[in-house]
């Protein structure tokens, strides 16, 4: 019997996605919960600002993988800024989108949020982190990305922080170059 497509249009598995020039900021989005355990705790108690980095870069190289349709690998993680620390039997939330792109590269921004397993309360902001993937080929090489469209105000103001970081990432890395010129 012959494959037929599912009913969402999804590619099969080792199917080439199909060469997309834009995409929707919403389209970019996903969200992962985890609930954090004993195993995972430093010596404070407290969860290991690690473990919640591994899933940071993991919920971000999804997001951007499948923006761009393909494998994406971890340049940078521009910054990541913890305001409270995760507990045992916290159920953490991940929520990322892409915030602007390059050319072959792409910014992803995650937003982490927690509540207590065992009851109905508010989400606390545990923290914030960007990274920058970079969208490469069989060979490793980068390739063209997808170019994120913002749809929202919220989208846009995205965008033009990504730019800033950016600029900012650029002009550290000139810096750095200039400063090891004089040194050698």
């Amino acid at each position: 019997m012959p494959a037929t497509p599912s009913a969402d249009h999804t590619p099969a598995r080792g199917v080439a996605h199909e060469q997309v020039t834009s995409r929707p900021a919403s389209a970019t989005r996903l969200s992962l919960s985890h609930i954090t355990a004993q195993n995972e705790t430093n010596l404070l108690g407290t969860v290991h600002g690690g473990v919640v980095m591994t899933l940071v870069d993991s919920v971000a190289g999804v997001v951007a993988a499948r923006h761009s349709g393909g494998p994406a690998v971890t340049a940078s993680m521009d910054e990541m800024v913890f305001l409270v620390p995760v507990r045992v039997g916290d159920v953490v939330h991940f929520t990322a989108q892409v915030n602007w792109t390059g050319r072959s590269s792409m910014e992803v921004g995650v937003r982490i949020t927690a509540d207590r397993w065992d009851s109905v309360s508010a989400q606390v902001h545990v923290a914030t982190a960007y990274l920058v993937f970079v969208a490469v080929d069989e060979e490793g090489k980068p390739r063209a990305v997808p170019q994120v469209v913002p749809e929202t105000d919220e989208d846009h103001r995205r965008m033009r922080e990504a730019e800033i970081r950016r600029s900012h990432r650029l002009a550290r890395r000139q810096a750095i170059i200039s400063s090891r010129e004089g040194t050698e």
